[in-house]
């Protein structure tokens, strides 16, 4: 079993940072892509950033110039950091990787819990 387990995420004033963090644990072989979407409120869920194992990362155009992704295989851990805040980006922020869990596997992809981010004055 893959847990993915996000953190960072809390209130914060428009053009402010926050770094999310997001640790992948338990049966793991190997991890491809990891990533970062988010959800407003009666909204779809949306891609922010992904990154490769090796490799440049995507960005969303919404968030381009000021979200950072970037990971530390070693620690199965991908981070996004998050500057000059707009209210729009006010969402649940969901982490995401492709884990196999052995050699064999077939690549699976597993969730984080979300955190919630908000930006307001």
């Amino acid at each position: 079993q893959v847990q993915l387990v996000d953190s960072g995420g809390g209130l914060v004033q428009p053009g402010g940072s926050l770094t999310l963090s997001c640790v992948a644990s338990g049966r793991i072989f190997s991890i491809n892509d990891m990533g970062w979407y988010r959800q407003a409120p009666g909204k779809p869920r949306e891609l922010v950033a992904t990154i490769p194992s090796a490799g440049r990362a995507n960005y969303a155009d919404s968030v381009k110039g000021r979200f950072t992704i970037s990971r530390d295989n070693a620690k199965n851990t991908v981070y996004l950091l998050m500057n000059s805040l707009k209210p729009e980006d006010t969402a649940t922020y969901y982490c995401n990787a492709g884990v196999r869990t052995y050699s064999w596997s077939l690549w699976s992809t597993y969730w984080g819990q979300g955190t919630q981010v908000t930006v307001s004055s």
